[in-house]
């Protein structure tokens, strides 16, 4: 008996000290939270997409709360989360550029050949890891819908022809199919630039002739027939600087591969 209350004392004595401890522990530790942290946090989508340039959501929130991020930079709040976020910060609401995804590519089955039959996974990336990827086009896409399934919004779909398709009326222009294509070929612009190139291969001529008919051939006209300089070639890949000018209609007539895509007003 007297084994067992002696037992009882010291298991209460060792919850008091352990209590004290922990008391001792969380005032120690408290760290005081901006309110407005949690405000912010509370206006962002919470889908932590990375594309304002933060890890996650809360990351930017805290950003934005020191005053080390712009207000307008959740892509996916657009400018109703831009407003929300510059009302909590008692700052004028900064200008959103809504953006949305577009696909650098258009060599599907007609348009581009394969080098093997692939019979793996249905993803982009494990695709990529046998040879390169089936793909006669080092540099085209695969195929296997890996920015379709990463799409939180579901506004990816992969056509018939093994390309994707993004639906404007969904994409928010977050940047999750960005990071997920393997191959670097989705790229957020924004929603007024109508023209792009649907073209990644740095190759050029005969090389990429032989391989996918609507590939570009660095030939050069686009950037010849732009007099606004708003098209340049790097690495024998037209580049287009929308800030020079939107006066493509020449360049997208005389490319010889049709490698311009035009997207309707």
């Amino acid at each position: 008996m007297l084994i067992l209350v002696a037992a009882m004392i010291l298991l209460a004595a060792l919850a008091v000290v352990f209590g004290l401890g922990l008391a001792f522990a969380s005032d120690f530790c408290h760290v005081d939270v901006d309110p407005k942290v949690e405000e912010i946090e509370d206006a962002l989508p919470q889908i932590n997409c990375g594309a304002c340039g933060y890890k996650g959501c809360a990351q930017y929130a805290e950003a934005v709360a020191k005053g080390e991020a712009a207000t307008n930079l959740c892509v996916p709040g657009a400018e109703g989360v831009a407003h929300q976020i510059a009302a909590i910060m008692g700052v004028e609401a900064e200008a959103h550029v809504p953006k949305r995804a577009v696909v650098h590519c258009q060599g599907g089955r007609e348009e581009c050949g394969q080098r093997f039959e692939y019979s793996g996974v249905e993803d982009c990336h494990a695709a990529a890891m046998v040879q390169g990827g089936p793909k006669a086009c080092d540099f085209g896409c695969l195929g296997y819908g890996s920015c379709a399934e990463a799409c939180p919004f579901n506004a990816i779909t992969m056509r018939d022809d093994r390309l994707p398709r993004i639906d404007p009326d969904k994409c928010t222009g977050c940047g999750v199919c960005v990071q997920a294509c393997p191959r670097g070929l989705i790229e957020l612009l924004p929603v007024d630039c109508k023209v792009y190139l649907g073209c990644a291969s740095h190759y050029k001529g005969k090389a990429v002739k032989s391989i996918c008919s609507r590939g570009c051939i660095a030939c050069q006209l686009c950037v010849k027939k732009t007099e606004s300089g708003a098209i340049t070639m790097e690495d024998n890949l037209p580049v287009i600087d929308y800030s020079k000018g939107r006066d493509f209609d020449v360049a997208v007539e005389k490319c010889p591969a049709k490698c311009f895509v035009v997207e309707e007003e």
